[in-house]
């Protein structure tokens, strides 16, 4: 159930053998390689030498290793950026994004397509039936170092195409879009201007386009690997390796290409990239918020429909980061069990041995730079390896009695108009998942117009615009549903909903917003009823038909009912927040742990996990038989018992 990631083509080929029978001594069984070798398996065009990775293949297969092999798609070589210029990528700003580093290209390059085919053929019709491979990796970490989204000539061509393909005539664009505001209004698709550079804010409509735009050409690209994969290298299963707090592209769409989904999980690296407090961001530095891994793997499953990997674990301290501190002695191991206990099939480390040279000197491997030497993450791994074996095979993950519905289109619209500049749609989510989890249970994610049937309690902390797919799905729930703000405020093509929000919504929820507040910091609401705290950031001023449950200070809905469907309409502080899952989760009768902040539990099949991210210990519940660690779980420690 461990994997590394290994680089055969950046170490000394004697080094080879050693390196494989070290990995299988300390537990590893899967490798993945070549995602970035396309410089070495094709010299320049047509000049390919296969050589030695059928060399490394074979050493890692003769060593007992399972591989998983990546298209080389996330870095053309030099001599194709000189051939094909077209390629590249341009930023927002119009300034092209040169070759030196990664992931320097366009999907709206039609070269760049071809030549990808190209590449993803050749390898997979060499290594397709290689005894040692059992599953292919497409590309690397879509939408990177922001580049999902591109501002050049290439990109403008075939948005206009496909903005032709959806709109079908330039009257319905216009009409779509609103065009006639500000005189914005085109004569035919080649008149179509990317949304940026303009004097003031572009047309939000055009944005929320163009972004659906570049998140279906990367699931489309996706998917063209996929098919050549499937075709030359039948039986073996194929995925991508997704990144946390990446939403520029839909996931799910992307998934639907794949057999299982995986990600690359950095916990402290994304401490700095996630909006936290000072205070939080210093107190999570050595471990990370128990919740950042724990989020990621629970939505990673559902876009892999039920399976995962961790294809990359951070192994100690990472390079990329603000700031990257060491993690606290224990955590790696943490960080492992964690993902075993959501559902993960494997967890694959990063990297096998750290690098000496190059971008990535300071981020750690399994292995000290340079040597054979295991590094503090190294030793930590092989102990996990060694628990493993001694706790034997792990039960199935069973489906959880909270859903969390997640949508990447509303991630997009509201960082298009956030409103406030505070509003940020994966802070949102995360906070609401943080709150449910403090209570000890299991979420499920849950794509929008995915089945909500079984589950006791389904989150919606905001859907912005709702098909008639997600609609169907609320309105066959059969638990209680908590629709979050700004839910239903614009339709499919960024309008306000005739009716006004909630829109489509409005049967469920018997309520008609009227107006909406953005609140600076310092500046909040009391809210009181059912509930008590304090909206921030956003409230809205509602009109209800239905049952109130809470009001703000002027008397006004800040919580309401109708039948199984809460509405809060606010942006709720902490107390808020946790008063209001409490009330749903007594309301849905829900067992619950009430866990400190830094304690969570975790539940696969009849296996009970607790992780202790510290600073203090937490006793497990009295009259259980342990299966690893202690009654009193150390801070940086786990616990697992039997249900």
């Amino acid at each position: 159930m461990l994997g590394v990631c290994y680089y055969p083509e950046h170490w000394p080929e004697e080094r080879w053998a050693k390196d494989a029978r070290r990995m299988r001594d300390m537990g590893i069984s899967h490798v993945r390689i070549g995602e970035f070798a396309w410089s070495r398996l094709e010299l320049e065009r047509d000049c390919f030498d296969f050589a030695w990775l059928d060399r490394a293949m074979d050493t890692l297969a003769n060593a007992g290793l399972k591989i998983v092999l990546g298209t080389p798609t996330a870095t053309p070589p030099k001599w194709l950026v000189d051939a094909h210029p077209d390629i590249l990528p341009y930023d927002e700003h119009g300034q092209v994004r040169g070759f030196g580093s990664r992931r320097h290209s366009t999907f709206s390059s039609r070269t760049w397509w071809r030549e990808s085919a190209r590449i993803v053929e050749k390898v997979s019709q060499r290594y397709g039936h290689h005894p040692g491979l059992v599953g292919w990796q497409t590309d690397n970490e879509y939408g990177c170092h922001d580049t999902t989204m591109s501002w050049g000539e290439e990109d403008r061509k075939a948005f206009a195409e496909w903005l032709r393909r959806r709109y079908q005539g330039i009257d319905q664009l216009n009409a779509a879009w609103g065009n006639v505001f500000w005189s914005m209004e085109l004569r035919s698709f080649e008149d179509v201007a990317l949304s940026c550079r303009t004097v003031t804010e572009p047309n939000p409509a055009a944005r929320h386009d163009f972004w659906r735009f570049h998140s279906d050409q990367i699931a489309d690209f996706d998917r063209m690997q996929c098919d050549i994969l499937r075709k030359n290298s039948p039986g073996r299963w194929i995925t991508h390796n997704f990144m946390g707090f990446i939403s520029d592209f839909d996931h799910f769409k992307v998934g639907d290409n794949l057999d299982l989904a995986s990600w690359d999980s950095y916990p402290i690296g994304f401490v700095e990239k996630f909006p936290f407090s000072e205070v939080e961001r210093n107190r999570w530095a050595e471990t990370s918020h128990p919740d950042i891994a724990a989020y990621h793997h629970d939505l990673y499953r559902s876009v892999g429909r039920g399976r995962f990997w961790v294809m990359e674990q951070q192994p100690g301290p990472v390079n990329w980061a603000k700031w990257n501190p060491v993690p606290k002695p224990g955590m790696v191991r943490l960080w492992t069990w964690e993902a075993l206990a959501h559902g993960a099939e494997v967890v694959s480390y990063f990297r096998w041995r750290q690098a000496d040279f190059a971008q990535e000197q300071h981020h750690a491997g399994l292995n000290l730079p340079g040597s054979d030497e295991l590094s503090v993450g190294g030793r930590e791994a092989a102990e996990t390896a060694r628990e493993l074996a001694d706790v034997g095979t792990l039960p199935d993950s069973r489906k959880a009695p909270v859903a969390l519905v997640f949508d990447y289109p509303t991630h997009w619209a509201t960082s298009i108009q956030p409103q406030g500049a505070d509003f940020r749609y994966e802070e949102l989510s995360f906070r609401w998942y943080e709150a449910i989890r403090r209570l000890g249970l299991d979420v499920d994610f849950v794509r929008p117009g995915g089945n909500l049937r079984g589950y006791k309690l389904v989150l919606v902390p905001c859907m912005m615009q709702v098909d008639e797919a997600s609609l169907r799905a609320l309105q066959d729930a059969d638990g209680l549903v908590m629709l979050g703000p700004r839910s239903g405020s614009r339709d499919r093509h960024f309008r306000i909903p005739s009716g006004l929000p909630p829109g489509p919504l409005s049967a469920l929820t018997g309520t008609r917003v009227t107006q909406v507040a953005s609140l600076r910091p310092g500046l909040q609401d009391k809210v009181t009823g059912a509930l008590s705290g304090a909206a921030i950031r956003w409230r809205e001023y509602v009109e209800a038909a239905t049952e109130m449950l809470a009001h703000f200070d002027n008397g006004d809905p800040a919580l309401t009912r109708k039948e199984n469907v809460f509405s809060l309409h606010c942006w709720p502080d902490e107390t808020l927040l946790a008063d209001m899952m409490d009330m749903l989760v007594q309301e849905a009768k829900l067992e619950t742990v009430s866990l400190p902040a830094h304690v969570r539990l975790r539940r696969r099949g009849d296996l009970i996990f607790a992780f202790n991210y510290g600073p203090d210990s937490w006793s497990v519940p009295e009259g259980i038989r342990l299966i690893l660690g202690s009654s009193e779980v150390a801070a940086q420690d786990l616990a697992i018992w039997r249900a």
